[in-house]
């Protein structure tokens, strides 16, 4: 019999039986979250499955905070943060509240997601945690609900599309240049239902940071989840975080040489910073190619650009120069950690002298939601996820995704810009 995947792997462990892919099994959850938008769904589904006086199956596996809507910017969010306190009172569940940031990143920083893990979150980039190594995915609020309920749910494993990304990345062109041209070849379905493993040197070579980067874009081309091989700098970036270090190896596995995979492969040697198009991902476009795109806005941060690293890369590409008039920077560091991070190295201030506002780590723009809504006919240049129709404000408006180096070259130049050229 062949050797298996990565993702096989954890599966068998979860399931405690050997576990092939398009196989069907019922996993054991190692850890679960939700946060303000999809939490309340989940508990009204959990009451309506257990009882009102029910308790959760494991709380200290389950871990709520609040990001979306923070602070509460209407009546209906401030009801919702009511309930989820007292749901997390009540049952013992670890609860960060408003104070700590996005999901995606505060769980990897706070030592919830162990390399080896099945992770579950009620949102679709949870696979922004396959950077450590987990088999971490999105699923519906109605999911989780069985998840409180029993700490199982039923999976058809993944096959593995392995995505080798070999060759050295020129200056300025980061992990955000290449999941976007990874996406522009694959497509908006092309990797559906897929584990999408990230390997080869220039992979080998990134930082957590931009390994969460890769991971959280996997969602994208439809996989299933994306995920890297553990291997040291996993474990340097865990035994800051984790206090039982014997724990960062417990589950850690690799996938066998002869598992059956799919593969493409990429060389990134000579690759361009990259621009996503209105209103697809997968629109992609090299930005030597793109003609000149005035932008009215600038948004940098989320889930998948919004650490140190990228205020960094931005702040340099800047040069300190002022913002462009005419046009508004919007930053939102991920977590408070890097929020602080950022604040002691001196980027939070050098950002505000240019004329970017600051705000406090949520996914504020990202989603449309609390504030940096865009109006009919207006342009923001992104460094999230996503630039469907109406995603951050008027379906009247156009969103292009970039790294953050092009947003910061691109904020004080009024329009899109190529950050080699900084």
């Amino acid at each position: 019999m062949t050797g298996q995947t990565l993702s096989e792997k954890i599966f068998s462990r979860a399931a405690k039986e050997e576990a092939r892919a398009d196989e069907f099994v019922m996993a054991d959850i190692d850890c679960a979250m939700i946060h303000d938008i999809t939490g309340p769904l989940a508990i009204k589904g959990f009451y309506e499955i257990a009882g009102r006086e029910a308790k959760v199956w494991d709380s200290e596996k389950i871990v709520m905070l609040f990001d979306h809507q923070v602070p509460a910017d209407s009546l209906k969010a401030a009801e919702n943060h009511i309930m989820l306190r007292r749901f997390s009172e009540e049952q013992g569940i670890l609860n960060y509240d408003i104070f700590c940031g996005v999901c995606h990143q505060v769980l990897p920083e706070k030592g919830h997601v162990l390399p080896g893990a099945l992770v579950v979150g009620s949102d679709s980039h949870t696979c922004t945690y396959g950077a450590l190594g987990a088999f971490a995915t999105g699923i519906g609020s109605t999911d989780m609900s069985y998840v409180f309920a029993t700490g199982k749910l039923w999976f058809m494993v993944p096959r593995t599309l392995q995505l080798s990304v070999d060759g050295r990345l020129k200056r300025n062109v980061t992990s955000k240049d290449v999941i976007l041209r990874i996406i522009g070849d694959i497509g908006a379905d092309g990797a559906n239902y897929l584990a999408c493993e990230f390997q080869g040197e220039a992979v080998a070579g990134m930082s957590i940071a931009e390994r969460m980067t890769m991971s959280n874009m996997a969602i994208e081309m439809g996989a299933k989840a994306g995920i890297v091989t553990p291997d040291q700098i996993t474990i340097e970036y865990l035994r800051a975080r984790v206090e039982d270090e014997s724990a960062i190896e417990r589950f850690m596995v690799s996938g066998d040489e002869d598992a059956p995979i799919l593969e493409r492969h990429w060389d990134v040697s000579h690759l361009e910073p990259q621009v996503a198009l209105p209103h697809n991902v997968d629109n992609v476009m090299p930005i030597s190619q793109l003609p000149e795109t005035r932008i009215d806005q600038v948004f940098l941060g989320s889930c998948t650009n919004g650490r140190f690293e990228d205020l960094l890369a931005a702040c340099d590409a800047m040069k300190g120069e002022p913002v462009a008039k005419g046009v508004r920077m919007i930053v939102v560091p991920a977590s408070r950690e890097e929020y602080l991070k950022a604040l002691r190295a001196g980027l939070v201030e050098k950002l505000m002298v240019a004329g970017a506002m600051v705000e406090s780590p949520c996914c504020g723009p990202c989603m449309g939601g609390s504030f940096g809504l865009l109006g009919p006919g207006e342009v923001c240049l992104s460094t999230s996820n996503r630039n469907f129709v109406g995603r951050q404000g008027s379906p009247k408006a156009s969103v292009y995704l970039c790294s953050p180096a092009t947003a910061g070259a691109s904020a004080i130049a009024g329009y899109i810009t190529d950050p080699r050229e900084a």
